[in-house]
């Protein structure tokens, strides 16, 4: 295991998809590696835009990407890139104090302060694991809590590194995760979260019922009008701004339905998943247009390998696993009404024509991504998500006797071969035009070109 500061990556370390690269690829995706943590702030402006380099490397080495791939991605998004900035002082030993720790979340000046720290957590405590049990899935501790709240910050960035930390075994990249994590602020996730909590225990007391299916509750969510109509484009934050400013009550009724009893775990990741990809690939078709996949919607698909990853953590204790999982449902139907609750349809995505079928998508259509022109890491990393998908649900589709199945949308490999399509199709859009931003709108489609007799790839 690479020690902390230090990041080395073997050729048979290629994450969830398990290929093989080659020694030369991983010494080069290594360097890379280091060369981003050593020199790049985790904002590349003032804004709060994220740093992605480190998740699109290893999306790329991850999904088989060639050198010159992986030197492209690198290259493509490093000259934009904020230089880190100096400690304040001596945050290994200042930070471990929570009283002065407070004073300094939320706040991007800080990154540096809490990297340096988590890596001397890591060493002092003895690994990586160590400091996600004690930082991060202590069960009634004010500091845990606060961190795993700001993990979901940021479009879920936080978790979306701390992912790639995790399954590639990298203290460094998990040390990354936790200062991202500490420089995003709480709101408005704190007051969601522990009051959605709060009225699930009230609706579950019943410890023999089971929740609605999610996709039951997002089509309950479209199916009502002031969620539905409760955002606008012009809204800055449209969960905070939009949702729960305008449809407060009507969307926490729906979150404290939200209920994964343990015995059933596994069962309700798989649907958590499925329940992702489905809303996703359905938000990105819309009649009379060309595809195009909601930029909001694709980082809930593309932080689903963590789930599976952690999922497989003995060392974990379920009902922290049950709380991760519980509070992806409510961020992922807290998005879905902040897009305009689009419309989801399995017949949208079995119709859907390719603009070049291929026999063997797993391989062709993973070439056209590593090779489309200034994809930042969103595009690869939606391939490999829905790949992984694919693979961990593969065993519910299957089981006829599965509870899971019964909630299951995207049931065969022929559905999911349609969704590679999809996204290779999309993402070749060209930079300008790759997402759109509120799927359930019409007038988020009004840039987007509209589909001719003579395209293919036309509903």
């Amino acid at each position: 295991m690479a020690i902390t500061g230090t990041i080395s990556i073997a050729p048979d370390n290629t994450g969830l998809w398990a290929l093989k690269q080659s020694d030369a690829a991983a010494k080069k995706t290594s360097e890379l590696l280091q060369q981003d943590f050593e020199n790049h702030h985790v904002f590349f402006n003032q804004d709060g835009f994220h740093n992605h380099i480190s998740h699109h490397i290893l999306s790329l080495y991850g999904t088989g990407a060639s050198i010159g791939a992986i030197e492209k991605g690198y290259k493509d998004n490093s000259s934009y890139q904020r230089p880190v900035v100096k400690p304040h002082d001596d945050p290994a030993q200042t930070l471990r104090d929570w009283e002065t720790a407070k004073k300094r979340l939320g706040k991007e000046q800080y990154y540096t302060d809490f990297l340096i720290f988590f890596r001397a957590e890591i060493e002092r405590l003895g690994g990586w694991q160590q400091v996600l049990q004690e930082y991060l899935f202590k069960q009634d501790d004010e500091r845990s809590l606060d961190m795993l709240v700001r993990m979901h910050s940021g479009f879920l960035h936080p978790m979306i590194q701390l992912m790639f930390g995790v399954e590639w075994s990298q203290p460094t990249i998990v040390a990354m995760a936790l200062a991202q994590a500490s420089v995003h602020g709480d709101a408005p996730y704190r007051k969601i979260f522990l009051e959605a909590e709060d009225g699930a225990v009230k609706n579950y007391q019943d410890k023999e019922k089971r929740m609605p299916s999610i996709i039951s509750l997002m089509e309950e969510m479209r199916a009502n009008e002031k969620i539905a109509n409760s955002t606008k484009l012009s809204d800055g934050n449209k969960i905070r701004d939009g949702v729960m400013k305008r449809a407060p009550d009507e969307t926490m009724r729906i979150l404290t339905k939200v209920h994964v009893s343990p015995e059933n775990f596994q069962e309700e990741l798989a649907q958590m998943i499925d329940a992702n990809v489905y809303a996703g690939a359905s938000a990105a078709i819309r009649q009379g247009k060309q595809p195009r996949w909601d930029f909001f919607l694709i980082h809930h698909i593309n932080v689903l390998p963590i789930y599976i990853v952690l999922g497989q953590q003995d060392w974990i204790p379920l009902d922290v696993k049950v709380r991760l999982l519980e509070w992806k449902i409510r961020i992922d139907l807290l998005q879905y009404a902040a897009r305009v609750c689009p419309e989801l349809s399995l017949d949208k995505i079995t119709s859907y024509t390719p603009k070049n079928p291929t026999r063997e998508p797993d391989h062709d259509l993973v070439v056209r991504v590593h090779n489309i022109d200034h994809d930042d890491g969103h595009a690869i990393k939606l391939l490999r998500a829905v790949g992984a998908a694919k693979k961990f649900t593969e065993p519910f589709r299957r089981d006829v006797n599965s509870a899971a199945q019964l909630h299951l949308q995207l049931r065969d490999d022929a559905i999911y071969n349609k969704i590679y399509h999809l996204v290779a199709d999309a993402v070749e859009s060209g930079e300008s035009g790759r997402w759109i931003r509120g799927a359930g709108d019409p007038e988020a489609w009004q840039d987007v070109p509209d589909t001719s007799a003579t395209d293919s790839g036309k509903l």
